[in-house]
């Protein structure tokens, strides 16, 4: 649900912008992130339901208020109405050496 990402995490990949005719099904029916995987949903115009489904809870995010994904938490996200968003993907920060190790993410 809202709120703010645990200390220690990185980010290391995002999703495209997508907006609602373009967010893929497959995010607008239940799915979860991997093991040890955080994401932070960030909503740049309008508004989007996000149900978490493991407590039935539910929040509409947008701009001022994004929403962050537990690791494994299933989940499930429909727009109210016209919206844009991307989906950025956190992790713990990898050791020096480590693959990904630095990586800066794309805009």
């Amino acid at each position: 649900m809202p709120g703010k990402l645990p200390d220690g995490l990185v980010a290391y990949k995002r999703t495209p912008v997508f907006d609602q005719d373009s967010l893929p099904a497959g995010l607008r029916r239940e799915h979860r992130t991997k093991a040890g995987v955080w994401a932070l949903i960030h909503v740049l115009e309008g508004r989007l339901l996000y149900r978490c489904l493991d407590t039935s809870e539910e929040q509409v995010l947008t701009p001022a208020m994004p929403g962050v994904v537990w690791p494994e938490q299933p989940h499930d996200v429909q727009p109210l109405g016209p919206v844009r968003l991307f989906v950025e993907f956190h992790a713990a920060k990898p050791l020096e050496g480590a693959p990904h190790a630095g990586q800066v993410l794309p805009e």
